[in-house]
C-alpha cells in the first residue's frame, strides 16, 4: 500500500485535479474505490473525470440501479458504481460485479465500504475528506 497522489482543492481547481490525477492513474490498476462521507465530492469528483474521458452521457450517481455503464468517444467503456444501498455484499455478487471488476475497464466505485470483503486484489482507493466549506482534500492510495 502506497500514496500516488495528494491534493487539496476547490471546486475551480477540480478541472486541474482531475488532469493530474488523470495523468499518473493510466499506470495504475483500473478499479477506483471512492470513500467519503455523504457530500464529500465522490460523485462530482467523478462526473469530472467522465468529462475529461470523453464520455458521451450525463454521468450521474447510480445510486438506484447500482451500476451504470457509460461509453467514450474513444469506444472505451466505464463502470459507476454506488454501493451506499447495498445491504450486504450478497447484492453486490447478485448483480455480477465480479465480471464488471474482471472486465479491465475502468470501475469507479463509490461507497465501497458495503461490500469490503470483495476488496483484495490491486485497487486504488481515492479518500475525499471535506477540509470546510470550500476546500476538499483527495488521497490516493495503491493496494498492490
Amino acid at each position: 500500500m502506497k500514496q500516488v497522489f495528494s491534493a487539496t482543492y476547490t471546486l475551480e481547481d477540480l478541472p486541474a485535479v482531475v488532469k493530474d490525477w488523470l495523468a499518473i492513474s493510466s499506470q495504475l490498476p483500473s478499479v477506483c474505490l471512492f470513500r467519503g462521507q455523504m457530500g464529500a465530492g465522490k460523485t462530482t469528483f467523478i462526473k469530472e473525470m467522465g468529462k475529461q474521458l470523453g464520455v458521451l452521457q450525463s454521468v450521474q450517481s447510480p445510486t438506484f440501479s447500482l451500476v451504470n455503464e457509460y461509453q467514450n468517444t474513444a469506444g472505451d467503456i466505464i463502470y459507476h458504481f454506488d454501493l451506499y444501498r447495498l445491504k450486504n455484499v450478497r447484492e453486490a455478487l447478485d448483480i455480477g460485479i465480479e465480471e464488471y471488476l474482471d472486465s479491465g475497464h475502468l470501475c469507479l466505485i463509490e461507497w465501497p465500504e458495503q461490500a469490503e470483503e470483495l476488496w483484495d486484489f490491486p485497487h486504488i482507493e481515492l479518500n475525499i475528506s471535506t477540509k470546510d466549506e470550500k476546500h476538499r482534500h483527495l488521497t490516493a492510495i495503491w493496494h498492490e
